[in-house]
């Protein structure tokens, strides 16, 4: 009697070990069986999580589809995504996330499951701008983004199926000056993901010259790519007076001038001079990369022009024996500084 109580103990108590369950937090109650972008499925890395009433989805299609630039720091687990002039910062496992620095609590906390980092689904969704339906009859996640035609096409440009001018990139139709459009997303620093007011969406050049569309990031990515084109030119001869139509040789307006022409479709008269009148003017203080710098020189009001690279250095030609050469911002160029210009 004694061994058959101690065999039921035992049975009983294996049985129990069994049916424990295991990281029962993480593991969804509920499956999702959909998540849809306005009328778009979206084609998620993983499978939702749904954990206490929140969906947790992967983190990089959530935000980049939402039209958001994501970073990720792999060592503190760290996301930052902004979109226009919202910026997210999050450590992932934490409570609290920030919107523009301001902290906002998370009721279930993102995660990593599976290898994929998953975000709650509605909280980043509406600190997008968009909306959000759950269907519990399909299980079905519905995000509904803010459609805002609010860019306006400047020239008329093609809307592409890639965002590339290659002949892989097939021209869907053009859109003629004046047409408003959605920008879903920055592409890199040259392309925009646009939709239309028919519901069509592709890829349109980014460059100024084509639409109002304008933001930090956007700003950035292209004044680092001016500058990266200007640094190929390095220790290019200077040359007074030197033909636009050529790289051989640069005087300091037509380096300036054809960079911006060659990387941004930018048209710059060709003198410093008049070069001073575009764009609009800011401060010493308010510098940020691609700005122009305009100093007295020969004699003249303005008569040297500069491209400020940031961290008080400027990219320039003035001088047969350097060429084209980075230099610092220093007391020598200040006493002749007269004003700057933000073209970007």
């Amino acid at each position: 009697m004694t061994i058959k109580r101690g065999s039921l103990l035992l049975l009983l108590l294996t049985s129990m070990l069994y049916s424990a369950p295991v990281h029962a937090e993480a593991t969804p109650s509920t499956p999702v069986s959909a998540v849809y972008l306005d009328d778009r499925q979206l084609q998620l890395d993983a499978e939702p999580l749904l954990i206490k009433g929140t969906v947790l989805a992967p983190m990089r299609k959530l935000f980049e589809d939402q039209g958001a630039e994501i970073t990720w720091n792999k060592d503190t687990k760290t996301v930052t995504a902004t979109k226009g002039n919202k910026v997210i910062s999050y450590h992932i496992g934490e409570h609290t996330v920030y919107v523009n620095g301001q902290p906002l609590s998370l009721t279930v906390p993102g995660q990593i499951s599976g290898g994929y980092t998953m975000m709650p689904l509605r909280f980043v969704s509406e600190a997008l701008g968009g909306t959000v339906k759950w269907d519990g009859n399909t299980r079905t996640v519905r995000i509904f983004s803010t459609i805002d035609y609010s860019t306006t096409v400047k020239y008329g440009v093609n809307l592409r199926s890639l965002p590339s001018s290659a002949t892989d990139s097939a021209i869907q139709q053009m859109l003629p000056t004046g047409e408003k459009v959605q920008v879903i997303r920055e592409v890199g620093a040259f392309w925009l993901e646009v939709r239309t007011k028919d519901n069509k969406t592709g890829y349109i050049s980014a460059k100024p010259k084509y639409s109002d569309y304008a933001s930090a990031s956007l700003v950035e990515r292209q004044a680092d790519e001016l500058i990266a084109y200007g640094e190929t030119f390095l220790v290019t001869p200077y040359e007074f007076g030197a033909s636009t139509d050529q790289t051989l040789a640069f005087d300091c307006s037509s380096f300036v001038s054809r960079l911006f022409k060659d990387k941004l479709s930018i048209d710059l008269p060709r003198v410093s001079y008049n070069q001073a009148k575009e764009g609009k003017e800011v401060g010493i203080n308010e510098l940020r990369k691609g700005d122009l710098l305009f100093f007295s020189a020969r004699g003249l009001d303005i008569g040297h022009v500069a491209i400020y690279v940031g961290n008080n250095r400027i990219l320039h030609t003035y001088s047969k024996e350097l060429g084209v050469h980075y230099e610092s911002l220093d007391t020598h160029w200040m006493k002749r500084f007269v004003t700057a210009r933000r073209i970007l």
